[in-house]
């Protein structure tokens, strides 16, 4: 996502940071160039424009050009209005919003085959993470096997279906409110029905089970895809609905990122959540300033962060800690991080997370995943003794380890030398961090 961007914006920076001094033409071409970004990007000729005028006026009428770093602090105030495209300003608006008095509704709406669905039972996970139980609501009584979907997805994620009647979306919606109060459940999550396009039916039908259960959220579920439709989409169910927030999916595509630029400067709606993938744990809050941190190369540590707190204990920490300085690190250890770092998710989107390594990776950087794959094949492959003592693997072993696995012995070669790298560096690091522990104690 923003790749594109990313390094159109990358170069025209680049430009202005190697002149000493910025003139008002300077930046008058420079933004030029950042509007014509943003268009290829899919952004809408509205935002670009609104964009473009709010950085040239803080640019000049704040002495930018005088000052010692002209371009640094273009790039500053570029990153803060990149920041205001994205969402609001009060990082609280763009959270999810949670009645006081249980049950909590959200309505999730859009068109057919934005993935409300999916997005609905998603949604339901993250709050069952956080300690929320929620009721899935099947009142798409349209689409086919919608319902048994839902069913399909609520058994994965060990979360209720109610589904009423099977003919009345409204008397369904109004039937599962009554269901999770009486069970003492806090949230319901209602997936409404889709249309290909937005016409008066669906807006009727919508409007009345707005009216019949008062949601606190209504979510949106647009496809990043569509682009510039996906913008008008939003546009349209405001204008009807009111919708508090947007849920943008398929944001792990190929997809320029207009939509994301474009639909809170439409709506007024930030977007809430973004689909990062299929599996259903692959839904993300957007934070504003550190996706505009990230489209400018700038990292973001902080969802780094808690991706990693996510699947990794302290306790898990701690342990590993006590490895390393024993050096005591073994292949099970090894297969364990492996594991670990593939359910945070791309490698590749991970290194790009740390600051100053996005702008050093070539364009086409990426980490095969099938390589981690065939690493953790290889070593499920070995024996508990081979794990922790790979010095006994000798001609043999590897080839049966090859066949075990569907490998090559080279590629058990190159494993063994990859873990011997990582032990060798552990233990080097653990080296220093102990010296540095008796020196804080002297």
């Amino acid at each position: 996502m923003f790749d594109q961007l990313s390094d159109r914006l990358g170069a025209i920076f680049s430009r202005l940071t190697g002149r000493g001094r910025i003139s008002e033409s300077d930046l008058n071409e420079a933004m030029r160039e950042v509007r014509v970004a943003l268009l290829e990007a899919d952004v809408s000729l509205t935002a670009a424009r609104t964009f473009v005028a709010k950085v040239k006026e803080r640019a000049l009428g704040s002495a930018v050009l005088e000052s010692l770093t002209p371009a640094q602090t273009i790039v500053k105030i570029v990153h803060d209005e990149l920041g205001a495209l994205l969402g609001p300003t009060d990082p609280a608006r763009a959270r999810l919003q949670l009645g006081d008095t249980p049950p909590s509704v959200i309505l999730l709406v859009g068109l057919q085959g934005s993935g409300k669905t999916t997005q609905a039972a998603k949604l339901a996970l993250r709050l069952k993470e956080q300690g929320r139980r929620s009721l899935l609501v099947a009142a798409d009584v349209y689409r086919p096997a919608a319902i048994e979907q839902l069913h399909t997805l609520g058994k994965q994620i060990d979360v209720p279906v109610f589904e009423g009647d099977r003919k009345d979306p409204l008397a369904i919606a109004r039937g599962a409110v009554e269901h999770a109060r009486r069970l003492g459940l806090a949230t319901v999550i209602v997936d409404s029905a889709g249309r290909l396009q937005i016409d008066e039916g669906l807006m009727q039908e919508l409007e009345r089970i707005k009216a019949a259960v008062a949601p606190v959220e209504i979510l949106l579920v647009a496809d990043a895809m569509t682009g510039q439709e996906a913008t008008n989409v939003a546009r349209g169910f405001h204008e009807r609905l009111g919708i508090t927030g947007v849920i943008l999916t398929k944001l792990d595509g190929d997809t320029r990122g207009g939509a994301a630029l474009s639909i809170f400067e439409a709506t007024g709606a930030p977007i809430k959540f973004v689909g990062v993938g299929e599996r259903l744990s692959a839904l993300e809050p957007l934070h504003a300033e550190r996706l505009a941190s990230r489209i400018l190369g700038m990292g973001d540590v902080m969802t780094l962060i808690e991706k990693t707190q996510s699947v990794y204990s302290e306790e898990q920490a701690r342990t590993l800690e006590r490895k390393m300085l024993r050096n005591a690190f073994t292949l099970d250890d090894f297969l364990e991080q492996l594991r670990q770092v593939r359910r945070m998710g791309s490698m590749s989107d991970l290194l790009k997370m740390i600051p100053g390594l996005s702008q050093q990776l070539p364009k086409d950087f990426s980490v095969p995943e099938a390589e981690m794959r065939k690493a953790e094949a290889i070593i499920c492959s070995m024996t508990r003794r081979e794990r922790r003592d790979p010095s006994t693997l000798n001609g043999s072993r590897r080839k049966r380890i090859a066949l075990g696995s569907g490998t090559q012995v080279s590629d058990i070669n190159r494993l063994v030398r990859q873990f011997d790298d990582t032990r060798r560096m552990m233990k080097q690091f653990g080296g220093k961090y102990r010296r540095s522990l008796l020196n804080a104690g002297r």
